[in-house]
């Protein structure tokens, strides 16, 4: 089975039907008269073709022509007539008795037929042509793969006579049984069966699977088959006990090189030049259209099936006249397995549309996002958020899009849940890319963009990045700088309990190492010394503190030093920004504004955040300016105060300021 399968010949090459047989045949006749004395009376057209044979010898072993020739000299048989005059030929020879009448899996299915035509059966002579073809095919050619492949292939052009006698049928059931049995036999195979394991965590490559298909000559022998045929190759092999995950992937195998390969389609419009480019499309729609149906179907399928392939299904059918329901049952199949897919997977549009949020493809994409928020954001958690990433990867693409306004990218925002996210980094990159590529946004538009982004979500590199970043509303700025105050503010206070604790148990265990090694007064300049009983003691330190006093000041000198590097970074970015209002405030100065705004008021009056008195800038007068400017400065002074001073800082551990609560920055106002 696993040696190369010969080539495919025609009727026509095939040894048996050239033009040796018919001088075999009129060798035959012409013996047969001269042995017997009686002349060829009977004529029997086919085709263009007439022979002269004798009466008796068709009559004893064709049905047919007993019925045909008992009022008769003539009979003509009909243009469909298996084989053509080439198999008639051989038909005639095997009636004469020829003993050179040889079968092979080149002409078995066209004798077959032939001799089910002309009713050659065991009725009407023992040993007759049906009963022989029915033997070797049984005996010889279905024990055989290449043989197998051979007449299954012939039999295609002796339809519907080849089907009617269960050739066809017998050589799939052969086939998918010798392909269990390829399976199921790992020791005289000697290596593992192909699958798609590689493509695991991998993104979906036509061009890896190609290759992994063509390790094995069995499995590229059945994806070379037409597509009816193959199909019920793959339900006889599920008949036949064959585990999904060596199913799964000959159709992957099948649909990869007859759907998704880009060598095929060249292929098929070379073969369809007169019916042009729709013709194509029209097979691989009928393909696409049944493989769809032979795929497994519930989660268990994401182990066998990589959901990059559905996606490259999915593709290729909105391109072609696909039923709905079939496009349906991709994307819910899809669904199903979305926290198993890359981001290389999820397809865009092509590059050609001038709006990728307005193309039927990015519409499918969100459909599918948003099936899967409505049926499992609720019990997948971890899935949940694995998908959360893919569409924020996903949506980092689509923000450059020029027709994408602030609402719409709003909205494709909350498709799937902003709970759902562990981390907002990937968001924070999504909503980064969109105000780089919209410039023109308001300050308005801006805040509105990232209300949902939280800082407290966000890793130190992509917070200093925030706090860094010119497109980032005011407001957002001061809550990351707030959000990594705060998370300094943890660290210090674990740093601190700690601290506490292992003085506490340095007390305890100094003290007890205090009193049993206590040295001389005499016995200091000695590491070691014989104690009363003969035990040498420890070693004190270097100055007789103990050993747990030791290990206490090289932990709090370690945590001291990672300290001060977090409150001066923090220090760093809080001063740039304070260099940034100072700036602004000089610049104020230098105006000589004409009105007076009421801005700035009315936001004192209602509480309003800074983002929002912001706006208002512009239009207050200078002294409203340098006023708004002095309160805000007050505000950062406040917030280096937190990092500044350990007496300040144990200050605050121990009397807990209001003003440092780290609450968003208009609970900073109220203080």
């Amino acid at each position: 089975m696993g040696s190369p399968s010969p080539k495919y010949t025609s009727l026509g090459s095939t040894p048996l039907f050239t033009p040796i047989v018919g001088e075999l045949l009129k060798k035959r006749i012409q013996a047969w008269s001269i042995e017997t004395g009686l002349p060829a009376t009977v004529r029997v057209c086919i085709g263009d073709k007439t022979y002269n044979l004798h009466k008796h010898q068709l009559m004893a072993k064709s049905g047919y022509f007993r019925s045909a020739l008992s009022v008769s000299h003539e009979a003509e048989l009909p243009k469909q007539f298996p084989g053509g005059p080439q198999a008639f030929e051989m038909v005639a020879l095997f009636c004469y008795g020829s003993v050179l009448l040889s079968m092979d899996p080149f002409n078995v299915a066209t004798l077959r037929c032939a001799a089910e035509f002309l009713e050659m059966h065991e009725d009407y002579s023992a040993g007759n042509l049906c009963e022989r073809s029915d033997l070797y095919l049984n005996q010889v050619v279905l024990q055989r793969w290449e043989d197998t492949l051979i007449v299954l292939q012939k039999s295609q052009i002796l339809l519907p006579w080849a089907e009617d006698l269960l050739m066809v049928s017998r050589c799939i059931e052969s086939l998918a049984f010798m392909a269990c049995m390829e399976v199921l036999d790992p020791e005289q195979r000697g290596k593992p069966v192909p699958n798609l394991q590689a493509l695991a965590n991998q993104p979906w490559n036509s061009e890896t699977v190609r290759e992994i298909a063509g390790k094995e000559l069995w499995i590229k022998d059945l994806i070379a088959l037409p597509f009816g045929i193959f199909e019920r190759i793959i339900g006889s092999m599920r008949r036949q006990g064959m585990e999904e995950k060596f199913v799964s992937p000959i159709i992957v195998f099948y649909a990869n090189k007859w759907v998704l390969s880009r060598k095929t389609h060249l292929y098929l419009e070379t073969m369809s030049e007169n019916n042009g480019i729709q013709h194509e499309n029209s097979m691989i729609t009928v393909i696409l259209d049944g493989l769809i149906d032979l795929l497994p179907l519930g989660k268990k399928t994401g182990r066998v099936i990589p959901v990059g392939f559905l996606f490259s299904l999915l593709s290729k059918a909105l391109n072609l006249d696909l039923s709905s329901g079939r496009k349906e049952k991709l994307k819910a199949q899809i669904t199903s397995l979305l926290h198993f897919a890359q981001k290389e997977d999820v397809f865009l549009p092509p590059k050609s549309v001038e709006s990728i949020t307005s193309s039927h493809e990015f519409e499918t994409i969100v459909d599918i996002f948003s099936n899967f928020a409505s049926l499992y954001a609720h019990v997948n958690s971890h899935g949940t958020s694995i998908v959360a990433d893919l569409w924020d990867k996903f949506l980092t693409q689509v923000a450059p899009d020029p027709y994408l306004g602030p609402s719409r990218f709003m909205d494709l925002l909350e498709i799937v849940p902003i709970s759902a996210r562990e981390t907002h980094d990937h968001l924070y990159t999504v909503i980064n890319t969109f105000l780089s590529s919209h410039p023109d946004a308001s300050q308005h538009e801006k805040i509105c963009v990232c209300r949902h982004l939280n800082c407290e979500k966000l890793s130190q590199e992509t917070c200093i990045q925030a706090v860094r970043n010119e497109f980032m509303p005011l407001r957002l700025i001061i809550q990351a700088l707030f959000a990594q105050q705060l998370k300094n503010h943890r660290v210090f206070k674990d740093c601190s309990d700690s601290f506490r604790y292992i003085s506490h148990s340095s007390e305890f265990s100094g003290s007890q190492l205090g009193q049993i090694y206590q040295k001389p007064n005499n016995q200091r300049d000695s590491p070691y010394k014989p104690s009363e009983n003969g035990i040498e003691g420890e070693d004190e330190g270097i100055d007789g503190a103990p050993l747990g006093s030791l290990l206490e000041r090289e932990m709090i000198k370690d945590q001291s030093e990672s300290m001060r590097r977090e409150y001066e970074s923090t220090s760093f970015r809080v001063q740039k920004l304070e260099e940034e209002i100072m700036s602004l405030k000089t610049k104020l100065q230098w105006r000589n504004p004409t009105k007076e705004s009421v801005c700035l008021d009315e936001s004192r009056r209602v509480g309003k955040p800074l983002g929002h008195v912001s706006s208002c800038i512009g239009s207050m007068s200078w002294v409203s300016h340098r006023k708004y400017a002095n309160r805000l400065l007050k505000v950062f002074y406040k917030i280096r105060a937190l990092g500044w001073g350990k007496s300040k800082r144990k200050q605050a551990a121990s009397t807990p300021n209001p003003c440092h609560t780290l609450n968003p920055i208009h609970d900073i106002y109220d203080c």
